[in-house]
């Protein structure tokens, strides 16, 4: 499978440009048959040396903005939580779709739910530095709509210097995405988003509590997960197809 070729940026026009900031990553190994099972058809479940994979991402957005339009703070910037696994169509195009995105705004939840039939949820959330040591806390709390209640608390911090990743391992194939897929009436629908690439490093987790992966149908496993953390990365959004 071509991995390299999503990263290009592809030759169509922007519709909406978005600064995603302080992102968390946080991933555990599941059964592959308990993964795909929950996809729509279309999709396949995507795989690294047949380890399937759960993420669960907190973050921050900042300057969402149609291409036309400038920010306007009160719904540009916002906090995001998203509970994904990685899939592919037919052996190509690589990448990701979510069971929830949590959204701490009213407004952006229901165009998003309208606009791209994407599964996004209203939740009150927070995102702290710490005043020393580089902790990042983040906090989540759906309110609407069900499955409720589906939280989140945990603190971030990252460890080491922060790079690209390399292309085969299983740090790219986890950061380095960028097709969306969702399922809307019967259809698959694919977005595209272009970036450039993650400068990511190491991270460490404590007082992890979260329900999101359980509200989305899945166990989540008792090992700890894979923890990863980024700085960020500016990003193109490119409009939503039906394949």
């Amino acid at each position: 499978m071509d991995r390299l070729a999503p990263t290009r940026r592809p030759d169509a026009r922007v519709v909406m440009y978005q600064r995603w900031r302080k992102l968390l990553f946080l991933h555990w190994e599941l059964p592959a048959e308990v993964l795909a099972r929950a996809l729509p058809p279309g999709l396949s479940l995507d795989t690294y040396e047949g380890r399937a994979f759960i993420g669960l991402v907190p973050f921050t957005m900042q300057g969402v903005r149609p291409a036309l339009l400038p920010p306007f703070p009160p719904l540009s910037n916002f906090h995001e939580t998203n509970v994904r696994t990685y899939v592919h169509r037919e052996g190509k195009d690589p990448g990701v779709f979510f069971f929830s995105l949590d959204a701490a705004n009213g407004i952006a939840v229901r165009l998003a739910r309208a606009w791209y039939k994407l599964p996004y949820f209203y939740s009150r959330m927070t995102l702290a530095d710490g005043a020393a040591g580089g902790w990042r806390t983040y906090r989540s709390e759906r309110h609407w709509p069900a499955p409720v209640p589906a939280t989140l608390s945990v603190r971030g911090l990252a460890e080491g210097p922060a790079a690209a990743s390399t292309p085969g391992t299983l740090q790219h194939f986890l950061m380095e995405r960028y097709f969306l897929y969702t399922a809307h009436g019967g259809a698959l629908l694919r977005g595209q988003v272009h970036h450039t690439p993650y400068r990511v490093s190491g991270a460490r987790v404590e007082g992890l509590e979260e329900s999101l992966l359980e509200a989305a149908g899945f166990h989540r496993p008792p090992a700890a997960p894979l923890v990863h953390a980024s700085d960020g990365v500016d990003v193109e959004v490119f409009a939503l197809q039906r394949v």
